[in-house]
């Protein structure tokens, strides 16, 4: 029987407007339709594995669409160079993804996404100034990406230090679509579920919140940033804290059984 058929309507629903959000952050802020959220979505199912491909395909369709007419934004040479950089963390974490327990790997989303939050609350989101920081703040994000699709903000630290602000957009959706590739790929051969009617049922709420997205993108270039990021922190401290209460007498099983 499928995990879908044993939810009640209540939970359908929330999985619905969360899929709404997914499409409103991407659009919005460049990034975070999976960071943003899955943990959300794991309160109500706890495994990531079963949102990935969804929020994958979704991020393929939305960003080929917002990059097919801005080409010439895309920084096709520091794009090169940050796949070079992320290829082995982003390899060492699919193999994390693959053979972690869901519970663990929602604990560790919660964890990352509570990080997030509280920097978010505080004005104080990720920044780079040096080659060291460069090279840790990619092979964290690089390695998170590749378990959960949760490393965008460590990983947009690096590129709007490294670019342009006016290409740092579009190269990131370019960047997103070629790990959400690999994912996929990996996917396939692991036989793993790809949940295409989740993701095609799923793709016209994503696209709606896309829309509503775009307005907010006019509202940071407006300077609303400050208040959209401490917003979105206080929400996602909520949900991770709630989320890691719930998930963790689980883990500890799992860890000291």
């Amino acid at each position: 029987m499928s995990v879908w058929s044993t939810l009640q309507y209540w939970q359908l629903a929330l999985l619905a407007l969360l899929f709404v959000w997914s499409g409103f952050v991407r659009s919005g802020l460049g990034f975070g339709g999976a960071a943003l959220a899955l943990p959300m979505m794991l309160l109500v199912v706890d495994d990531p594995i079963l949102f990935l491909p969804a929020l994958g395909l979704h991020l393929l369709v939305f960003s080929s669409l917002t990059v097919a007419t801005r080409l010439a934004h895309v920084d096709l040479a520091y794009l090169g160079r940050l796949c070079v950089w992320l290829a082995i963390p982003v390899a060492a974490g699919l193999m994390g993804l693959l053979s972690f327990p869901p519970s663990v790997l929602s604990l560790l989303v919660y964890l990352t996404t509570l990080v997030y939050g509280v920097l978010y609350v505080l004005g104080r989101l990720f920044q780079s100034r040096s080659t060291t920081s460069d090279v840790f703040l990619l092979g964290l994000g690089g390695y998170v990406s590749g378990m959960s699709l949760t490393g965008a903000p460590l990983i947009v630290a690096v590129a709007a230090r490294g670019m342009e602000p006016a290409k740092v957009r579009d190269t990131l959706f370019v960047l997103w679509m070629i790990l959400v590739l690999v994912k996929l790929a990996t996917f396939v051969a692991a036989d793993v579920d790809l949940q295409w009617q989740l993701a095609l049922v799923t793709l016209p709420l994503s696209a709606l919140g896309h829309m509503w997205g775009l307005r907010l993108h006019s509202r940071i270039l407006a300077g609303g940033q400050g208040s959209v990021h401490r917003v979105i922190g206080a929400a996602l401290c909520s949900v991770s804290l709630i989320g890691i209460w719930s998930i963790a007498p689980t883990v500890f099983g799992l860890l000291f059984d």
